[in-house]
């Protein structure tokens, strides 16, 4: 698979407009009024692919905004989590609201059902941050 970078890649919608897919495959090309009219564009439609997300993150790396490329990986995980799911993993690490042993099933959950690595990191780091803090139920 190619690198995308800023140099040759950056805007994607200017220099890959035909390349752009949604999560469920539609093209921009697919957007128009009269599909919305017609009810062929749904919401789940309108979400960002996770292979754009990477594509974003590949663009940020190059210029060396590494922070920012790990933030859209993580983001590129959770394309595959639900959106309920995830307002239930939100809600569990607010301070004082979970246990250790929650938040390690999240993180292992994360891992194993999600093949969301970074994010299952994300919540292990909460987990070090808790406990040094007290900040557990």
């Amino acid at each position: 698979m190619r690198k995308y970078t800023a140099q040759e890649d950056y805007p994607l919608y200017e220099r890959h407009y035909n390349d752009i897919r949604t999560a469920t495959g539609k093209g921009l090309n697919d957007f128009t009024l009269d599909a919305i009219q017609k009810g062929e564009i749904q919401p789940e439609d309108c979400r960002i692919s996770a292979e754009i997300l990477e594509r974003h993150a590949q663009i940020e790396e190059s210029v060396g905004n590494f922070q920012i490329a790990a933030e859209l990986r993580r983001s590129a995980e959770m394309t595959r989590i639900p959106d309920s799911r995830i307002m239930e993993i939100y809600n569990s690490l607010r301070p004082r609201m979970s246990e250790k042993k929650k938040l390690k099933e999240i993180a292992e959950e994360l891992k194993t059902k999600y093949d969301a690595p970074q994010c299952a990191a994300f919540i292990e780091d909460a987990i070090h941050v808790y406990e040094k803090r007290n900040m557990f139920k």
